[in-house]
C-alpha cells in the first residue's frame, strides 16, 4: 500500500476527510490533495499527520543482524 492509500485509510478509521486533516496539520486542501496524488508527502509531514490523529508513524531499514535504521 502506497503511503497516499495508508492516508486515506486513516482517515477513514479516524473518522475525518482529507480537507479537515490538511487543516490540522496546516495545509490547504488543495496543496495537500495535491501531494497525496503526487505521493509526495515528507517525513515530517508524515509525523504530524500521526501526531494529530493518535497515531505513531514508524518507518525504517532492517539489517540481516536485526539492526533498525531509524
Amino acid at each position: 500500500m502506497i503511503t497516499s492509500e495508508q492516508i486515506r485509510v486513516l482517515c477513514v478509521r479516524a473518522g475525518i476527510s482529507l480537507s479537515e486533516l490538511a487543516r490540522r496539520i496546516d495545509q490547504t486542501p488543495q496543496n495537500f490533495n495535491a501531494k497525496l496524488k503526487r505521493n509526495t508527502v515528507t517525513q515530517e509531514e508524515l509525523n504530524q499527520i500521526a501526531k494529530v490523529l493518535g497515531a505513531t508513524y514508524e518507518q525504517y531499514f532492517v539489517l540481516p543482524n536485526g539492526e533498525q535504521i531509524k
